[in-house]
């Protein structure tokens, strides 16, 4: 009878109240007016992780995105933030005329990149220093670049859940990010992040590497103040990747010193004020200091600061910190330019088949690199450098 009666009356299925009838309609309806435009703001994901297309998921226009940026609507950050991360094409040329547009609401941040070994405390210092500076009256984002999962392809250590308190300040925007591969571990789109953090009004950007040595070099390039977080003890294998930091590095801070362990930190701080004794400093205006703090304790944060505060005021005053900001954003078009030129080399006609013949002969060893490269280039009738014999 309930089936007649459903045959008869197709517009009138909810008159038949058997068990579960309601919720399987419900599943069923079609998404209201309001809740499909909801829909639209967001940039959504196919259910194998890949950014769905724009004729599928239409997102705010550009002018939309800048004007919520600059209202300071997270949500709109977020979205916007995703736009940036995208590989699609359409999602790609569209975040480059959204920088573009926020351009001149960027760079009044303080930028500073900590980086550190794993387990040195770098989430529990980061999350305790937001707190302060909060506190204080700044707004801090957080860029936290997280290794990616070979399997999902997202981030794997999950920041927000390690800066419990600073993820739920309302003045605090925290952005884990997988680095989905990239050398070194740094997100291919951090620079852009950054660029609509500050458009955001955040005016302190801390950027949170990985910190297994390769990084580092990447993340010192992009900010005005690179902080190097050690431990006392750390043993030999782990001196390489010290030896090579530290010569980058505008301050080292030596962290958990409190305790049984506030001797030993004490006594690795003046090893490396030692060791920063006889390198050249990268200005000759600023000596790197070291300091132990505990960043769990809260304890020598505030001093920490206030030399970050004090390094801004010096390069500023001498030309240098724009300058470096200069060089960076000159880096920042060359690694795009680098990158965009890959792209097109990938997925140009003349090479589509012979580029993976041409990868596996070098691979096996029947063609040289150098070889390998003029070949792609002369498919693609551009001239290498003109020979000096």
């Amino acid at each position: 009878m309930c089936t007649d009666r459903l045959q008869r009356r197709r517009l009138q299925p909810m008159r038949c109240r058997t068990p579960g009838a309601s919720t399987r309609l419900a599943a069923t309806r079609k998404p209201s007016h309001s809740h499909a435009m909801k829909s639209s703001m967001t940039i959504g994901r196919t259910a194998a992780g890949q950014p769905a297309g724009p004729a599928r998921r239409p997102t705010l226009s550009i002018e939309a995105l800048a004007e919520g940026i600059r209202g300071r609507n997270r949500a709109v950050l977020a979205q916007a933030i995703t736009l940036v991360e995208s590989s699609h094409p359409a999602h790609q040329a569209k975040a480059r005329a959204l920088i573009q547009e926020l351009m001149p609401d960027t760079g009044k941040a303080r930028r500073v990149g900590i980086t550190g070994v794993p387990g040195v405390g770098k989430s529990t210092t980061i999350d305790q220093l937001g707190m302060n500076l909060i506190a204080a009256g700044h707004r801090v984002a957080v860029l936290a670049v997280d290794p990616t999962s070979r399997r999902t392809g997202g981030s794997i250590l999950g920041d927000k859940t390690r800066m419990q308190r600073l993820s739920q300040e309302r003045d605090a925007f925290i952005r884990p990010s997988p680095t989905s591969g990239t050398l070194g571990g740094v997100a291919r789109r951090t620079r852009e992040t950054m660029a609509l953090v500050e458009a955001a009004g955040f005016d302190v950007v801390i950027v949170e590497t990985v910190g297994v040595g390769q990084s580092e070099t990447a993340v010192a390039e992009m900010v005005d103040f690179f902080l190097v977080l050690l431990l006392a003890g750390g043993g030999d294998d782990l001196q390489g990747i010290k030896k090579g930091i530290i010569e980058i590095a505008d301050m080292i801070a030596i962290n958990k010193a409190d305790g049984s362990n506030l001797r030993a930190a004490t006594r690795a701080a003046a090893e490396y004020r030692g060791a920063l004794n006889i390198l050249t400093p990268s200005s000759p205006s600023w000596q790197p200091p070291v300091l132990t703090i505990s960043g769990l304790s809260n304890l020598g944060l505030d001093d920490l600061w206030k030399r970050i505060e004090e390094h801004a005021r010096i390069m500023t005053g001498n030309g240098e910190l724009e300058a470096r900001r200069r060089r960076q954003a000159v880096s920042w078009m060359r690694e795009m330019l680098t990158d965009r030129l890959l792209e097109t080399v990938r997925s140009a006609p003349a090479l589509r088949d012979r580029l993976p013949e041409i990868e596996k002969a070098v691979a096996e060893g029947r063609l040289s690199p150098s070889v390998a490269v003029e070949e792609v280039l002369a498919r693609l009738d551009i001239a290498g450098p003109p020979s000096k014999n």
